[in-house]
């Protein structure tokens, strides 16, 4: 865990901010932002996923319905320059962020430099993170402009390895937000939807067009929040088998739960036997799993694991 202490050679004018504007964060601009890359001598990754936001107004909103609060302790994912981060700090108790970029470091350590006490930055891979990278007290809140290539994996993750946190308010790819609030029978519906449903209560509540970002993305963004359960709303005897049969279920989601879980590898499961459990819920043999909702998947497991309901 390392919190800035040295501030870069280039120095770019926070400390001087006032606010006067209105502006919850200074560089939520496109010239701030551009000046602050400059400065250090750096550009944007593509590799990485770095699209800056540069809309004020964004930030307000999301840290208004984040409800980011004086007792908050903010976990936030890939925080840039620190754009929302400074929105974040000005709000909460503390800011704990994690970046992998080497480079941004040095940026941060500069731009948050007023906010040096209550913000620590953790330099590793997002998906590596423990709860010993974090230390004590853990984070109650995630919020945060998160990469699109890894949003998913990482929003999963850490509601698993991280019961502390109550509400995750996140910025990722409109159409990835968009499964995860999902219900059966649409097209967008699929394992995803229901690994999310599982931990928390899904909610789009904005979008974001692309142009709200620098260098501008080829679509869309959308901001959910996902309020977490205090206990699954599902009873499962066998938590992992049932996400296995979950993804078996959509992996080929055109095809019948009987064939799809008859063929999966790894579940090692007679078509007889999925076809039998159908029956006994009183589910016809051609349904797909695109029409079940998360407690019929975990009544549907309990009984392929032989357990009774």
């Amino acid at each position: 865990r390392r919190t800035p202490r040295r501030r870069a050679t280039a120095v770019v004018a926070i400390d001087s901010y006032a606010g006067g504007d209105g502006r919850l964060s200074p560089l939520s601009t496109p010239s701030a932002t551009r000046a602050v890359l400059e400065a250090h001598g750096i550009g944007t990754k593509y590799t990485l996923g770095q699209n800056f936001l540069v809309n004020d107004d964004v930030l307000k909103k999301i840290v208004a319905l984040a409800e980011v609060g004086p007792r908050d302790r903010i976990l936030e994912v890939g925080p840039g320059i620190g754009t929302l981060t400074i929105a974040l700090l000005k709000h909460a108790a503390s800011v704990t962020a994690v970046e992998r970029d080497p480079d941004l470091p040095a940026v941060l350590a500069d731009t948050l430099w007023p906010w040096r006490e209550t913000f620590a930055l953790i330099e590793k891979d997002a998906l590596d993170l423990t709860a010993d990278d974090l230390g004590e007290p853990l984070p109650n809140k995630l919020v945060a402009n998160l990469p699109y290539a890894v949003a998913a994996t990482v929003v999963l993750d850490y509601f698993e390895r991280f019961p502390s946190l109550q509400s995750a308010t996140i910025m990722v790819q409109k159409e990835v937000a968009e499964r995860m609030q999902v219900g059966p029978g649409t097209k967008d519906y699929g394992a995803l939807s229901l690994a999310v449903q599982y931990y928390a209560k899904p909610e789009v509540v904005m979008t974001v067009p692309a142009g709200c970002f620098m260098p501008r993305p080829n679509v869309d963004s959308a901001v959910i929040r996902l309020t977490c359960h205090d206990k699954p709303p599902v009873t499962v005897s066998d938590e992992k088998m049932m996400f296995d049969v979950i993804r078996a279920s959509f992996n080929q989601r055109r095809k019948t739960l009987v064939n799809g879980l008859g063929n999966a590898a790894g579940l090692n499961l007679k078509k007889e036997r999925v076809l039998s459990a159908l029956q006994k819920m009183g589910l016809p043999p051609a349904i797909r799993g695109e029409a079940l909702t998360l407690r019929e998947f975990a009544a549907l497991t309990d009984l392929l694991a032989g357990e009774r309901l």
